[in-house]
């Protein structure tokens, strides 16, 4: 385990303890699961296995508890995001309106497969099923940024665009 990985542990770990859940019935223990992996994929970008057996123990309750949830929670993730997590609308307007075709040259751009990051770290790319943003089909979120009325041709330019901005970040 990384010394990064034992420090977040440890920021979660102490997270848990101020909520006072030692004292606390199962029920209640259990009702601040969700709270618990929010506050630690916020720290840790993702929730690794020892994250969550962590949660279980500090909140008395079983791992495949914790498990079941973080795997039916789409905005819960077990692998590592990119920097840049990109996510694609495949809900009716986009989808009719050419999302999968956007999913396909995204694919080619990075060079990754939907649910993987780049080997830079830079992009991960997902698929989601609607944003709310129709009017503006088809769409790609990249971070909490909309980008909307795609074509295939935007996307090149679209991640160069984001590549150029980390590079002007780091010479900051």
């Amino acid at each position: 385990m990384s010394d990064m990985l034992e420090t977040q542990l440890k920021q979660v770990e102490a997270y848990i303890d101020s909520l006072g859940v030692e004292n606390k019935s199962e029920e209640e223990r259990r009702s601040y699961l969700i709270n618990c992996l929010h506050k630690a994929q916020d720290l840790i970008g993702y929730l690794p296995v020892e994250v969550q057996k962590l949660i279980a123990k500090k909140l008395k309750v079983h791992t495949s508890q914790v498990y079941g949830v973080v795997t039916f929670y789409n905005f819960f993730s077990m692998k590592p995001k990119g920097k840049y997590p990109i996510s694609v609308c495949l809900g009716t307007a986009c989808y009719v309106r050419g999302s999968g075709d956007l999913v396909d040259e995204l694919k080619k751009v990075l060079g990754i497969e939907e649910g993987e990051t780049t080997e830079d770290g830079l992009f991960s790319l997902h698929t989601v099923r609607c944003v709310g943003a129709c009017g503006l089909a088809p769409v790609v979120m990249i971070g909490d940024k909309v980008h909307g009325r795609l074509k295939k041709s935007d996307m090149k330019k679209l991640i160069d665009e984001y590549r150029a901005k980390d590079k002007e970040a780091e010479t900051i």
